[in-house]
C-alpha cells in the first residue's frame, strides 16, 4: 500500500457528541493524502457507533480496554504510516487547511515539530472570542511572554504552556521516533513531550504564532477538583525537570537546590498567613499568656 504524506491519530474516549465534527475536520481537509487512526480507549458511549458511521478507506478504528490518553495516543502512533503525524483529541476540531498551513511551514522552516494557535470553543461549538474570559487572558498572558523573550520557544514553555494541547502537535514520523512515547502523566502528558521534543530536535520546533489553526474545546463543566491540584504537582515536577535539563550539569544540584528552598519558604510564608488570619479572629481574652506572647510575636 502507498503511505500517506499525513498521519492524524485520533484518541478517542465517551465523545460522541464531539467526536463527528472531528473526524469530519480531517475528512475535509485543503489536502487529502492522509489517513486517520481512531484508538477507542475503551467508551462506554455511542463513540464507536458515531466512528463506525463513517464510510472512508482512510480511516482505520481500533478498539482497546481503557488505558488513559498517553497510551492511547501512543498506540496510534506506532500504528502511523505517514511522513508527518498529527494528533486530534476526540472532542477538538481542525481549521480545513490546518494540515496543509503546517506542511507549508515545516518545510519552510525545515523544521520537525509545528504547532499553531488556537481558537478555544465551548461545548456547542461557538468561539469564545471575549479578551475578559479567563482562559484567553491565561493564553494571551502565555504568548506575550513568549514574545517578550525574544521568541525563545524553550523559555516560553517553562512560563507556561502555550500550545495548549496534543492536539497542536504537527510531527515529522522521524521527530517521533527520536522523541519517544507519551509519558504517563495524565493531565501534563502534553506539556512534559513538547520539551522532550524540543531537546531531541534543538532548533527544530516552531510556532506558527499568527495562524489559529486548531478549535480547542472548553467544556462548560470543569470544576475545580482534587485533578487541579495532581495537575499542579506534575506541573511543577515537569518545570523543575526541565529546567534542569537545560542547564550544564555542573550547575543542576546547585539551581536545585535553590528551587528547592524557594518552594519551602513559600510553604512557610503560606502556613504563617494561615495562622495569623486565624489569630486575628480569636479573641485576646480567650488566649493564655504562652499564645498571647505568640499571637504579638507575629502580629509585631
Amino acid at each position: 500500500m502507498t503511505k500517506p504524506l499525513v498521519s492524524v491519530v485520533i484518541p478517542a474516549y465517551n465523545h460522541e457528541r464531539f467526536i463527528g465534527a472531528g473526524i469530519d475536520s480531517v475528512l475535509n481537509q485543503t489536502m487529502s493524502d492522509l489517513e486517520l487512526i481512531i484508538v477507542d480507549d475503551g467508551s462506554t458511549d455511542n463513540t464507536a457507533e458515531v466512528i463506525k458511521a463513517y464510510n472512508d478507506p482512510r480511516i482505520s478504528y481500533t478498539w482497546q480496554e481503557n488505558q488513559d490518553a498517553y497510551n492511547t495516543i501512543n498506540r496510534g502512533m506506532r500504528m502511523a504510516r505517514g511522513r508527518y503525524i498529527s494528533i486530534l483529541n476526540s472532542d477538538d476540531v481542525y481549521t480545513t487547511d490546518r494540515l496543509e498551513k503546517c506542511l507549508q511551514h515545516i518545510e519552510k522552516m525545515g523544521a520537525e515539530v509545528v504547532f499553531s494557535d488556537v481558537i478555544p470553543i465551548d461545548d456547542e461549538g461557538r468561539p469564545l472570542t471575549e479578551p475578559g474570559f479567563g482562559w484567553n487572558l491565561w493564553h494571551q498572558k502565555n504568548r506575550d511572554y513568549y514574545f517578550q523573550h525574544n521568541n525563545d520557544e524553550y523559555t516560553g514553555f517553562l512560563n507556561g504552556n502555550y500550545m495548549v494541547t496534543t492536539s497542536n502537535l504537527f510531527m515529522t514520523h522521524q521527530a517521533v521516533q527520536k522523541t519517544g512515547q507519551f509519558t504517563s502523566l495524565r493531565y501534563l502528558h502534553d506539556y512534559d513531550y513538547i520539551f522532550r521534543l524540543m531537546l531531541a530536535c534543538p532548533g527544530k520546533v516552531s510556532y506558527l504564532h499568527d495562524a489559529q489553526l486548531l478549535y480547542y474545546r472548553i467544556h462548560g463543566g470543569n470544576t475545580l477538583s482534587e485533578a487541579a491540584i495532581t495537575g499542579r504537582e506534575q506541573d511543577l515536577e515537569v518545570i523543575e525537570k526541565y529546567m534542569l535539563a537545560s542547564l550544564p550539569e555542573e550547575h543542576r544540584d546547585r539551581v536545585r537546590t535553590g528551587a528547592n528552598r524557594l518552594r519551602q519558604l513559600e510553604r512557610e510564608i503560606n502556613e504563617v498567613n494561615t495562622e495569623l488570619a486565624q489569630l486575628k479572629q480569636i479573641n485576646p481574652s480567650s488566649l493564655g499568656r504562652r499564645a498571647m506572647a505568640k499571637a504579638r510575636r507575629l502580629l509585631s
